[in-house]
């Protein structure tokens, strides 16, 4: 555990994770300054507690030359200039999951980590669903639910970690973490894809390191990584590995669990399920306990989440599905699908996305800043079927967008939202553009 007495610390961001390290930090004895471009709600209990507290575009003259420590918000970039200052000074630069990691006293619970371009939110749920079904004190954490520097009364609990987390940390180590996938994304934030790679490898930092065989960027990074190697795949798996055996989830020659009864669908979800059942046997669960935690497992909203069947069509929310690796997961799942996607893209290319989705296309509505990439590469890959842009970006848009889906879907297909892409050239977040949608389909059946 590292002392934070009468320690100078600047924490750069105060929104949820950078609130709870000044408090965290205050709770330790550490002198606090907190900065932030605006004055937020959060200013006056900090101040209150002892912090002092800038709201400031620029950080004051000299004010690194106060500080050991500098705590930055997950998104602060490394080409920021306030990290590259710091950094340049000699000081130690991390963010919120570190500083929780440095915290931990003897009784601290053990950390399993997650991370990968996609899947993470569900494979640590689906972690802390068997933790729970093993009896454990325990909860899903990181990247999502309560602050990681608040975590203490737990056995074991399932970590999140983003990119952004991992490449602000030094000494965090899970006892066991994995990587679920890699591909291209965030890459203009950690500067190309090597350093987005190279980041989510800190999950391995020691202990059991877990990764997805069918991934060749994964597997290649696996076999330099320290320490116990375990892999996973949809196909049968190494030795002491896991994988998929006549359509049961196994661990070497035992059986855990049917992949039928894998909830959300889809081949991407069961290899997160392998992925949350690697990292639970590595802590010493229990193989029904491993069964019983998939089975009765409740999928996060707005991850391939059936909403409705209207005339013979399903129609499933995937809004999650920001970017082509995650929308490829779930168009996969289902055998014709009029696909509605974009918004903002990222920079990231769309054509191997399309291309390999085409054959399973029974339409497409396209929304969002950079839908017109999407046409031109399905106009590439899939001539034949119907496209219909939709132009507006007001509240009405989705409506319309879910309109043109239902109209160009036939018995049997699944209108599906996988966006490929971000929301916020028009919603607010995923889970707001998801809500919409959903909203829509409700309009459709008149609930």
């Amino acid at each position: 555990m590292t002392s934070y007495e009468g320690k100078r610390v600047l924490v750069a961001g105060a929104r949820t994770a950078g609130e709870a390290s000044a408090k965290a930090l205050l709770n330790a004895g550490a002198e606090v300054t907190v900065l932030d471009r605006v004055e937020l709600p959060s200013f006056a209990p900090l101040r209150a507690a002892g912090a002092t507290v800038i709201a400031s575009d620029e950080p004051p003259a000299g004010l690194l030359d106060k500080v050991s420590d500098v705590v930055v918000s997950p998104g602060f970039p490394p080409h920021h200039p306030l990290a590259v200052a710091a950094l340049a000074a000699g000081l130690d630069v991390y963010s919120e999951p570190e500083l929780a990691w440095r915290l931990r006293g003897p009784d601290a619970p053990t950390w399993l980590g997650v991370t990968g371009t996609n899947g993470k939110t569900t494979t640590t749920t689906m972690l802390a669903a068997i933790l729970a079904a093993a009896g454990k004190r325990t909860a899903a954490l990181g990247n999502i639910g309560e602050p990681l520097v608040f975590a203490t009364d737990y056995d074991v609990i399932a970590v999140e970690l983003s990119s952004f987390q991992l490449h602000w940390s030094s000494t965090l180590a899970p006892a066991a973490g994995a990587i679920l996938n890699l591909a291209d994304d965030h890459l203009d934030w950690h500067g190309g894809f090597d350093n987005y790679a190279r980041a989510k490898t800190a999950v391995w930092r020691s202990g059991t390191a877990i990764g997805n065989a069918d991934d060749p960027r994964v597997r290649e990074m696996l076999a330099h990584a320290p320490g116990e190697k375990v892999t996973f795949t949809l196909g049968p798996p190494a030795p002491g590995g896991f994988g998929v055996v006549d359509g049961v989830l196994v661990h070497g020659d035992t059986a855990l669990i049917g992949a039928d009864r894998i909830r959300p669908p889809g081949r991407h979800n069961v290899a997160n399920a392998l992925a949350a059942a690697a990292l639970a046997r590595a802590y010493g669960v229990d193989v029904a306990a491993v069964h019983d935690g998939l089975a009765g497992y409740t999928p996060e909203p707005h991850r391939n989440a059936y909403l409705a069947t209207v005339s013979g069509v399903d129609y499933v929310d995937d809004s999650k599905a920001t970017n082509p690796h995650a929308a490829y997961g779930s168009l996969t799942a289902y055998p014709k699908v009029v696909w509605i996607a974009g918004g903002q893209l990222k920079g990231v290319d769309v054509d191997d996305l399309v291309r390999s989705v085409a054959d399973r296309l029974a339409g497409a509505v396209l929304l969002g800043v950079d839908r017109a990439e999407i046409a031109a590469a399905l106009a590439r890959h899939a001539p034949g079927i119907p496209v219909v842009d939709v132009a507006r970006v007001d509240d009405g848009a989705m409506a319309d967008v879910v309109r043109a889906a239902a109209a160009m879907a036939g018995p049997g297909d699944t209108v599906l939202l996988a966006p490929a892409a971000a929301s916020k050239d028009m919603f607010t977040s995923f889970e707001a553009r998801g809500h919409a949608f959903a909203a829509a389909v409700r309009a459709l059946t008149g609930a």
